[in-house]
């Protein structure tokens, strides 16, 4: 077992409100190399610690703070199988032949299957795209769906966020002459299905080193080579050729709410997306956006907490496609009834959700000495447990996996800690024996399993993973970035942060300390959130809120300190707030610890 961090604690916080030791990011030599960057390239203190605790050279520097696609995008033809790929749609494109999508049904599916259908629409396709219901279909392609495209006329289907576990349906698909490419991220075996090409960053045999890419990057990996076969072809020589960036909005929508790293070419991708995100020129983002009241220019936050629920929401509990149609629809008052249904079955979504999570929360108990978290009752929605998963691997530390029972089987779901491959101890626990069907990639796996197959599946889980998880939970401390007394919580200085972004898996949010805060107000708002007014001790006003905190350690921790009137030490992210047109400086807080 890796030891437990011997770093000094930061502000000699060894136990925190939630249990937690704060560890600095950077060694005491990098805190050094981050003054000399700083120094050398004019930047914020701040700003180069949080490059240093990246890896970012002094030569990187501007490169990583302005991330450009032109410097990051690759050649497609990296990517095995792609030529081959673009070479049967392109030929598709060119001859008139249909294009049928078959997509997943959550916002990485969602935006992959749209991007294809727009892209095949403005180049002159003719395309459609068919997104399986969860609870009817399940996820994956199946074969009923696959002779349903196949005998309305689809001379190729494209698989896109699924398709690379499918052995079995493939396997009778080619039989019968269906023709399927697999456009898909997810773990791969050394062992292929069958299909006519497979693009997957994470085949065993492909080189191009971008594995970290969500599906929908891969799709549009794959739209940028299609479009340069037709280039080639002479077809734009009377057509308009498609705006390509123009559909970076929707792959930094599936990017960042697929959880993937945002490093590299998907922190460009992102980062070009959310400016495109910006113009409102997408329909139907541009109406979700209203509706979700999203305030400012969106960011990281507005795609992973307020657009993506929603357009998850019509796969997890209404209809799968609504997503797709939003993202696909030029007609006004088809997105505004569409995004508005999906912000009901997302309110509806969220009813579901916390009844699913308090049920599985009493399963919990009892687990504490197990590596992996893992619970099962019939009647929960399976459209939630992804989500009750996330929930149950934050409040424990460890993975979680979360099934609902169908009678003699069940339907699972699982959300990991950084350092835990979950998607490889699925697939090695499939080709073990001991599922249905199983796969998934580092943070996040899906299962079928049968319900007397439980036991033997939890107890492979813990021999494989109880080594991995051991070790990722003893380095698990809250990572500090800085520091900054009350009075420095500005709107320049988070801004001047958000330079390194965007933020999210693989590049997280800076984590800064506000030093000494007297907690002169805390009161309890909207959904269980802890709202505070902060006084600094040499002057300074802020304000700061902790989200679904209410019925928690930090929660008690805030609201006690404030009636003794004490101060303490606030961990969190600052960021900037747009209300009613105005920006301020807001800071979200995670953890607390009193002043000693």
């Amino acid at each position: 077992m890796k030891p437990a961090d011997p770093s000094p604690a930061f502000l000699g916080v060894s136990q925190s409100a939630t249990g937690r030791r704060w560890i600095a990011s950077n060694s005491a030599s990098q805190e050094r190399l981050a003054q000399a960057m700083a120094q050398k390239l004019g930047l914020p203190e701040i700003v180069a610690g949080l490059l240093v605790s990246r890896g970012v050279t002094p030569d990187e520097a501007s490169g990583y703070l302005e991330p450009r696609l032109k410097d990051l995008l690759p050649d497609p033809s990296c990517f095995a199988d792609m030529d081959r790929t673009a070479e049967l749609v392109a030929a598709c494109v060119q001859q008139n032949r249909p294009i049928a999508i078959f997509g997943d049904y959550d916002v990485d599916g969602a935006t992959s299957s749209a991007l294809l259908y727009r892209f095949l629409q403005a180049v002159g396709g003719t395309a459609r795209y068919y997104i399986p219901d969860r609870m009817t279909e399940g996820y994956g392609p199946n074969i009923a769906a696959l002779r349903k495209l196949h005998a309305e006329g689809a001379a190729l289907v494209l698989t896109v966020d699924c398709g690379i576990a499918a052995f079995d349906v493939l396997e009778q698909a080619a039989e019968e002459g269906i023709r399927v490419a697999v456009i898909d991220h997810h773990l791969a075996e050394s062992r292929l299905p069958r299909a006519a090409t497979i693009v997957n960053p994470n085949r065993t045999d492909c080189a191009s080193g971008h594995g970290y890419l969500a599906a929908v990057g891969v799709a549009f990996m794959l739209a940028i080579a299609v479009n340069r076969d037709l280039r080639a072809a002479g077809w734009f020589a009377d057509r308009k050729a498609p705006d390509l960036m123009g559909l970076l909005d929707i792959v930094a929508l599936g990017t960042v709410c697929d959880v993937v790293p945002l490093v590299g070419l998907n922190r460009a991708l992102v980062a070009q997306g959310l400016k495109v995100m910006a113009r409102r020129q997408g329909l139907g983002l541009t109406t979700l956006s209203d509706v979700a009241r999203v305030n400012g220019p969106p960011g990281t936050y507005h795609a992973g907490f307020l657009l993506g629920p929603r357009v998850n929401a019509g796969g997890r509990v209404g209809k799968a496609d609504l997503g797709t149609r939003l993202l696909t629809t030029e007609d006004r008052e088809e997105a505004v009834g569409i995004a508005m249904e999906l912000d009901r079955l997302n309110n509806e979504r969220k009813r579901i959700e916390a009844n699913v999570l308090e049920e599985a929360l009493a399963g919990v108990e009892g687990q504490d000495n197990r590596a992996v978290t893992i619970v099962a009752a019939e009647g929960w929605h399976p459209g939630v447990i992804g989500i009750v998963a996330s929930r149950l691997k934050d409040r424990t530390g460890r993975p979680s996996l979360v099934i609902a029972l169908d009678g003699k089987q069940g339907k699972g779901s699982g959300r990991s800690i950084r350092g835990v491959d979950l998607g490889a101890a699925v697939t090695a626990a499939r080709q073990a024996g001991l599922l249905i069907n199983g796969g998934g990639h580092a943070m996040a796996a899906g299962i079928t399993i049968a319900s007397d197959r439980l036991e033997a599946f939890s107890d492979f889980l813990e021999e494989r993973l109880a080594s991995p998880v051991a070790q990722a939970r003893a380095g698990s401390g809250l990572k500090i970035d800085g520091s900054v007394a009350v009075q420095g919580i500005s709107i320049e200085l988070a801004e001047t942060m958000q330079r390194a972004g965007p933020f999210g898996a693989g590049n997280p949010e800076p984590r800064i300390v506000v030093t000494d805060a007297k907690l002169v107000k805390a009161d309890v708002v909207g959904e269980n959130h802890v709202r505070v007014v902060l006084a600094g001790r040499t002057g300074g006003r802020a304000t700061g809120i902790a989200f679904r905190a209410t019925d928690g350690p930090l929660g008690g921790a805030l609201l006690g300190n404030a009636r003794k009137g004490g101060s303490m030490h606030l961990a969190g992210h600052l960021r900037v707030d747009h209300w009613q047109g105005a920006a301020r400086a807001q800071f979200i807080i995670e953890d607390a610890a009193p002043v000693t």
